[in-house]
């Protein structure tokens, strides 16, 4: 299957279970796998035959910087939904979102949940 690749995608956001992070806030990465036929819009050259980029990023946008959302997990679910619903072409979806500085004492990079989903699963 083609895809789409939209990475590293920052976004702050108010996410998290805890009230601080609610309150303050934290940065967030997310990275955006697409699965579609593209063939059509490889030999056509015409955007209506692909996905616009620049409107995925703004799905995603509306998602992060919106209303606040407890889990990683929850958040990409809703990403993947919103994607499906604004994307008539998208066959399937990876959505990983990575939080580099969550409030958990240790010694990290980052944590992060990714899920792929298909459409009308």
């Amino acid at each position: 299957m083609d895809k789409i690749l939209l990475n590293q995608l920052a976004f702050y956001g108010y996410h998290g279970l805890f009230q601080e992070e609610k309150k303050l806030g934290q940065r967030f990465y997310v990275d955006v796998e697409l699965h579609a036929d593209l063939k059509k819009a490889g030999r056509s050259d015409d955007m209506n035959d692909s996905i616009d980029y620049g409107a995925v990023y703004h799905v995603i946008k509306a998602v992060m910087e919106g209303k606040s959302i407890n889990l990683l997990e929850a958040l990409a679910e809703t990403i993947s939904i919103q994607l499906f619903q604004s994307f008539s072409l998208l066959d399937a979806c990876l959505i990983r979102i990575t939080k580099p500085d969550p409030p958990i004492p240790g010694h990290y990079q980052s944590v992060a949940a990714e899920i792929f989903r298909r459409r009308n699963e």
